[in-house]
């Protein structure tokens, strides 16, 4: 199966299934003499981790990382980095109704049919516990870039909004409440909406949204692999993305030029951020901002109609552990991609200098 490396320079492969013994990953081009805060990455794991509240699913799982190169006396050598996180609490039987049956706007016919043979626990390789293994990228990947500061949040839930833009948000609250909404109010309505849609045995959707501070100026590269570019695909690969759009994004067509020019100021800054902090392709030095949506999470505690691999249309209901709103533990998945793409890009400026 191809298609499980992201990155250039800074490159991540991660390999397992949901209900497999473990999942894990190589990191190769990790610079050496990187001193490495464990705590700190194990708390990345921590804030994407099952089980977390009471608006996400209950599977239980430590997330514990254990290190198996490229480590020694807790700095990087250099060489490739293995890891591996064991899987501590699979319920497989919890997918015994679908082992022949394709779930409504899941992997499992496109899978199937494209291989000739699919895990169906739990989703196997397409299930969202793969990405366990991109946070711990992440953590690494930002530690590398210390000053460069990438905060995400809930921006919404189905279509409760927060309308505060993110220059008037204080991004320590984040984590003050389950739904990692910086906005009291606002996180109180979305939780209850969540809690909402639980009980009717469905799921709702939401959008993320990222700001990246402190980029320098000069990340990002002509023609094909601009850092907007390698952002859109960043986050188009994460489980259960459905659009991606950075400054001033959709709303900026409705715009005219003179509306939506960034000018300058003396130094080079700008007196507005429509672009995104991305001109041409390469960040201007202003913050780095973008919105990702989400969609509902497929699998619902209703009863649909679904495909049978005999080709019957049969109804079945959804069982097993799973989030109502993937949203809130999307977070530092979010930061963690843009994360790699911004390492990525910094050791090929390195490259250059």
């Amino acid at each position: 199966m191809a298609g499980n490396s992201f990155g250039k320079i800074f490159k991540l492969t991660t390999f397992g299934e949901s209900h497999g013994v473990a999942i894990g990953g190589v990191i190769d081009g990790c610079p050496p003499g990187l001193q490495l805060d464990f705590d700190a990455i194990q708390k990345e794991l921590d804030r994407r981790k099952p089980g977390q509240s009471d608006i996400v699913t209950q599977r239980k799982e430590p997330d514990s990382v254990e290190f198996l190169s490229g480590i020694f006396e807790g700095q990087t050598t250099g060489t490739p980095i293995g890891f591996v996180i064991k899987n501590t609490n699979q319920k497989s039987k919890d997918y015994s109704h679908i082992k022949t049956v394709y779930r409504p706007s899941h992997a499992d016919y496109t899978y199937d049919k494209k291989y000739g043979v699919r895990d169906y626990r739990g989703g196997g390789r397409s299930s969202a516990r793969e990405t366990a293994s991109r946070v711990l990228d992440g953590a690494i990947a930002k530690q590398l870039l210390a000053i460069i500061q990438i905060p995400a949040y809930t921006s919404s839930v189905g279509d409760i909004f927060l309308e505060k833009p993110y220059q008037d948000l204080d991004f320590s609250k984040v984590e003050s409440n389950s739904v990692r909404c910086p906005d009291e109010a606002t996180a109180e309505k979305m939780i209850s909406k969540i809690k909402d849609i639980r009980k009717e045995g469905n799921t709702i959707g939401g959008t993320v949204t990222c700001v990246l501070q402190n980029v320098p100026v000069g990340l990002g590269e002509p023609v094909f692999d601009k850092l907007h570019a390698e952002l859109g695909k960043a986050m188009l690969s994460i489980n259960a993305v459905k659009g991606f759009e950075y400054g001033s994004g959709f709303c900026g067509a409705k715009m005219k030029g003179t509306e939506h020019n960034d000018l300058f100021n003396s130094d080079g800054s700008t007196k507005t951020n429509l672009s995104g902090g991305i001109q041409g392709g390469i960040s201007n030095g202003m913050d780095v901002y973008f919105r990702v949506a989400f969609k509902p999470v497929a699998t619902v505690i209703q009863k649909q109609e679904a495909l049978d691999s005999s080709g019957n249309i049969v109804e079945m209901q959804g069982k097993g552990r799973h989030d109502p709103c993937v949203v809130p533990r999307a977070i530092p998945i979010v930061e963690a991609m843009a994360a790699l793409v911004l390492a990525d890009f910094y050791l090929l400026n390195k490259l250059y200098n």
